[in-house]
């Protein structure tokens, strides 16, 4: 068997399993909730505050690059990868139909990568890693988010798990590369805080 052709069937027997397998009352209303955009915008609200609140300096520029960062893997995602590589969605796929459960409306043709990964995970790397630089904090349940988001679109049966596989790794590789963006953009800030620091305890020193 080919190796296109087995990851092809190993790529449907994994979503056999999540989208008809695991099949249940609780998921068939929590999951199209978790990957509606509206859901989250409690979330969104929240990091807006805390950059307003702890870190304004860098607002800004951590806004601007979110945004510049989802623009980029969800056009990209669509635009460009999905048309080259033609894969249709698995609720659209004539072999599927038997097992497909239409927990939400299938969406567009087009599967492969999954935009809803590219753009989470391009949100979750960019954000832990600019604010691992802003503050040293670690904040790994972005990680988390991103993957459930991934899972609920294999389970209510828009996407095989290798669209959101791809979709979370070109979407983590946009997001490292925004994170260094910022903070090189970022740098000059942080240096004249520490320069500020620095001087003022010279002066208390020196008292």
């Amino acid at each position: 068997m080919p190796f296109l052709k087995w990851l092809d069937t190993v790529d449907k027997q994994l979503f056999t399993f999540i989208h008809h397998g695991l099949a249940n009352g609780f998921f068939d209303v929590a999951m199209p909730f978790l990957r509606n955009p509206l859901t989250w915008i409690p979330l969104y609200a929240f990091l807006l505050f805390w950059l307003l609140r702890y870190h304004i300096k860098y607002a800004i520029k951590f806004i601007l690059l979110s945004v510049a960062t989802v623009g980029f893997t969800d056009y990209v995602a669509a635009s460009v990868i999905k048309p080259l590589v033609g894969r249709l969605r698995p609720c659209h796929a004539p072999d599927l139909q038997p097992i497909i459960r239409h927990v939400v409306d299938c969406g567009g043709q087009l599967s492969f990568p999954s935009n809803h990964a590219s753009n989470h995970f391009g949100m979750a790397a960019f954000w832990f890693f600019a604010i691992l630089s802003m503050t040293g904090k670690k904040w790994y349940w972005l990680w988390f988010w991103a993957a459930l988001i991934c899972f609920a679109q294999v389970y209510v049966g828009v996407h095989y798990p290798f669209d959101v596989t791809a979709g979370a790794i070109f979407g983590s590789a946009a997001g490292v590369s925004s994170a260094w963006i910022f903070k090189k953009w970022a740098r000059p800030a942080t240096e004249n805080v520490a320069v500020q620091v620095t001087e003022t305890k010279d002066i208390i020193d020196k008292k």
